[in-house]
């Protein structure tokens, strides 16, 4: 029974991660996320902006749609195994984004070739900072800060999760636990701000969001070093500079991996007035952000070839 149950989650996780890398992400439509952006806004306009208001909205939205895609999974299972891995892979990819997360960046890389101004206007769509005079060097630094931050928010951790969950519990806890996972870090994205509207109701979903990734950040740092080494970037100085400039970013999480791709790629990343990472001396251009997502591509496989391994040896044991 364990063993099959192991099989099963490795059948819906590798599903799970062809539909993104082929397909991308599901329509609007019926993405999961969208819709808890919609409860997440509902609740932020019609709750007062305190503290408490932040708790119950971690409780409610996280009730709903645990809710819903439990009854979604033990209906599929109840009609058909098949059916069931199928709704489970789906369900799951819409908890990460790898080919978005990628195309997104690599748009602005190739509109920086051809009009700077069309870059600067993509790149506000994935930033909170001001776009509009941004040169191309901080074009650049600020599409690589977002891809390589979002290397443990939209790829590690609700990967990481998967795999802690699943193995001792199955793939239905698994992906709950994803589901999770994913309501706040999307409630981070919205309230997570330092503003007098947002810093008491923003304050437990924040905390929350940056609970769940500290393992998993710290685990994407490494990696990052490790597929630099595979690159032959500079492997030594990602590592320098993730140990010395990881903790300076606002975040407790997000400049590991940042920190460690500027390392690797001999560049500084930085947001004005908010954080410096690296001491690197290259000039920061399209090129670079093609080496980001070498990166980056390398440290998704890397960790979901991992995550595999770790699937056959249970499995092995448990024979």
């Amino acid at each position: 029974m364990i063993y099959e149950s192991l099989i099963y989650s490795v059948i819906i996780i590798v599903l799970a991660v062809v539909i993104d890398t082929i397909f991308g992400e599901v329509p609007d439509k019926i993405h999961p996320v969208i819709y808890m952006g919609n409860v997440i806004e509902k609740l932020k306009n019609y709750l007062p902006k305190t503290r408490f208001s932040g708790l119950l909205t971690i409780i409610t939205t996280n009730f709903i749609f645990v809710t819903l895609t439990l009854l979604l999974l033990i209906i599929s299972l109840f009609i058909n195994k098949y059916l069931y891995i199928i709704i489970a892979a789906i369900i799951l990819s819409t908890t990460f984004s790898i080919k978005f997360l990628i195309q997104s960046v690599k748009d602005i890389q190739i509109q920086l070739k051809k009009d700077i101004n069309i870059a600067r206007k993509s790149m506000s769509y994935l930033v909170s900072r001001d776009t509009e005079q941004l040169t191309e060097a901080r074009i650049a630094s600020a599409a690589i800060e977002t891809l390589t931050e979002n290397i443990t928010d939209s790829i590690i951790s609700p990967l990481f999760y998967v795999l802690v969950f699943s193995i001792p519990f199955g793939m239905i806890p698994a992906i709950l636990i994803g589901v999770i996972y994913r309501v706040s870090n999307t409630m981070d994205a919205m309230l997570g701000y330092q503003t007098e509207e947002l810093i008491d109701i923003g304050r437990y979903p924040a905390l929350l969001d940056d609970v769940l990734n500290y393992i998993p950040a710290r685990i994407t740092g490494i990696y990052v070093i490790i597929a630099s080494a595979l690159l032959r970037y500079d492997y030594k100085s990602s590592y320098t500079m993730m140990r010395k400039y990881a903790t300076k970013t606002p975040s407790p999480n997000s400049g590991y991996s940042m920190a460690a791709t500027a390392g690797a790629l001999n560049i500084t990343l930085v947001k004005e007035g908010v954080y410096t990472l690296g001491e690197g001396t290259e000039e920061l251009t399209g090129d670079k952000i093609q080496q980001a997502i070498e990166i980056t591509k390398l440290t998704s496989v890397l960790f979901i070839l991992t995550m595999l391994v770790i699937y056959f040896i249970a499995a092995m044991l448990i024979i």
